[in-house]
């Protein structure tokens, strides 16, 4: 499969899903987040997370994550709130708690790093990812998720 289409990401798994993020240009992934299917595509990506989620790295990790997507219809953004304690995972797209860790993020830049074709902290250090709180837990997130690579 090589068109990104959104309608067909339930059907795939995660390294079919890392597969196609790095086969589609950046263009085609913005004008794709840009459209109808970016909450179906952001929906699909979060609810995967407790799947991926690797109890056994995150020991007594406790930690609300906010995931702010930037780039949505008239400029809106999409913020998603993990919630990691007693060695679980829960996402919601309903953030209510006060995160440790809020992560902004273009949704091109956010879909090469859930799917591992991107170094997380070379985005931060460019500037493609702004991090506000807990910038050591911001650098071993990405450790607490079992991310395909493509």
């Amino acid at each position: 499969m090589t068109d990104f289409n959104p309608d067909s990401l339930a059907d795939i798994g995660p390294k079919e899903f890392a597969q196609l993020v790095k086969a589609t240009p950046d263009a085609k992934l913005a004008e794709v987040m840009g459209g109808d299917s970016r909450a179906k595509i952001l929906d699909e990506v979060f609810n995967r997370m407790p799947t991926l989620f690797r109890p056994e790295k995150a020991g007594n990790t406790s930690a609300v994550i906010h995931w702010i997507i930037t780039g949505g219809a008239g400029g809106a953004s999409d913020t998603y709130e993990t919630v990691i304690e007693n060695g679980a995972c829960t996402v919601t797209n309903q953030p209510v708690r006060e995160p440790k860790l809020a992560m902004t993020m273009d949704p091109v830049t956010f879909l090469k790093v859930v799917s591992g074709d991107g170094n997380p902290m070379m985005m931060f250090m460019t500037g493609k990812i702004k991090a506000k709180g807990d910038l050591g837990l911001a650098a071993n997130v990405a450790k607490l998720f079992d991310i395909p690579k493509a």
